[in-house]
C-alpha cells in the first residue's frame, strides 16, 4: 500500500477549516450576545443625568431599604422605612427577570398583605433581578434593582 503524502493543499485545507471554525464560532456568539442585549437604559444620558443627583438625593431621603425572596411559590418585595416598618407605595411597577436576557421577563401582580408587597410566582433556581419603579405616599419616586437569588430546593 502507497504511503499518502501531506502536501500543501492538505496543510491549506486543515489550515482554512480550522480558521473557519473559529471566525463561524466567533460569529455566532456575536450575533448571539446583540440579539439577547436589552438594549439601551435611557435614550439620552446626558440629559438624564442632570436630574440624577437631585432623584438620588430624594429617594435616599425616604430611608428604605428593599429586599426580596422567594418561598413556596411566593415573591416576597418587601420595604421597610428606617424603623423597620413596612412601607407602602401609591404605585408599584415591576419587571422581574433574568439579569442576562430578556426571555424571562415577566410584570408580577404584587399585592400589598400589610407587611409586603407579595405575587405568585415559581421561579427557577438562579439569579433573578426585580426592576422596581415605585411612588411614595408624598410623590417621591423609587427606582431600585432588587437582586434575588433563587437556590434549588
Amino acid at each position: 500500500m502507497a504511503e499518502k503524502k501531506f502536501t500543501g493543499k492538505h496543510f491549506l485545507m486543515v489550515f482554512v477549516g480550522a480558521f473557519g471554525i473559529i471566525i463561524s464560532v466567533n460569529l455566532f456568539l456575536a450575533w448571539n450576545a446583540v440579539a439577547t442585549f436589552p438594549g439601551l437604559e435611557v435614550k439620552n444620558s446626558y440629559v438624564a443625568s442632570q436630574s440624577f443627583d437631585a432623584r438620588r438625593d430624594a429617594q435616599e431621603a425616604l430611608g428604605w431599604d428593599v429586599s426580596a425572596r422567594a418561598k413556596g411559590g411566593l415573591l416576597i418585595l418587601s420595604i421597610t422605612d428606617e424603623d423597620g416598618a413596612p412601607v407602602q407605595v401609591t404605585n408599584l411597577d415591576a419587571v422581574l427577570g433574568r439579569a442576562t436576557h430578556v426571555q424571562d421577563d415577566r410584570t408580577p401582580d404584587f399585592q400589598f398583605d400589610g407587611k409586603a408587597y407579595v405575587a405568585r410566582e415559581e421561579l427557577a433556581p438562579g439569579n433573578w433581578n426585580i426592576r422596581m419603579n415605585a411612588t411614595a405616599l408624598d410623590g417621591t419616586p423609587f427606582e431600585q434593582r432588587v437582586i434575588l437569588r433563587v437556590e434549588k430546593s
